[in-house]
């Protein structure tokens, strides 16, 4: 989706950036800047540094919530017996950014959910400082990961829900859009 959504914001006239993990492809739109990371603290780290220059930014990335305590600079040898790896908890970038928003920054993201996905999206919009989110879920056929179509929901911060039917990413981003605009006039 994120691809999807940078490549709509340049045809609707945005300045885009976008914090890209590794992925197989990249956006259409020439004029969307990419900002290649590779972990999520890399992530974090370009996200909060570009935010407060931002006016909209929608996070719409699964970074991951724990990364290993120690990262190995080769590979682990297997010797039988039981390994434990420590993690610890990754920056949440949604939070870190809904505590620095100004007033005139709109702050969007998503709820990938496997259960209770209104109730946890609603909880995670507040919770975080969103002003609109995102909800898609994994048990959706044909939506998500892997897939070239989405099914979303928009709850935004005056809890107006808009349910959308299974579509292409490039529409749906489109609808994110649209609910976007509307917000900021």
């Amino acid at each position: 989706m994120g691809i999807a959504l940078a490549d709509a914001a340049a045809e609707y006239g945005a300045d885009v950036d976008l914090v890209l993990g590794p992925v197989q492809i990249m956006p259409s739109q020439k004029s969307v800047r990419v900002i290649n990371v590779t972990t999520a603290g890399s992530m974090s780290k370009e996200c909060i540094s570009r935010f407060p220059e931002c006016d909209i930014a929608i996070l719409s990335a699964a970074v991951a919530d724990y990364t290993p305590v120690v990262v190995g600079k080769e590979k682990i040898k297997k010797t039988g017996k039981e390994l434990n790896i420590r993690l610890k908890p990754t920056t949440d970038i949604a939070l870190e950014l809904g505590r620095i928003k100004k007033r005139s920054q709109l702050l969007a993201g998503f709820a990938l959910e496997t259960g209770n996905g209104m109730e946890n999206a609603k909880e995670k919009l507040k919770r975080k400082k969103l002003d609109l989110i995102i909800l898609n879920t994994l048990s959706d056929k044909g939506a998500g990961f892997g897939h070239d179509t989405n099914r979303i929901t928009i709850i935004d911060k005056y809890n107006n829900i808009d349910k959308f039917e299974l579509k292409t990413k490039e529409d749906a981003a489109r609808d994110i859009l649209d609910k976007i605009v509307s917000m900021i006039k």
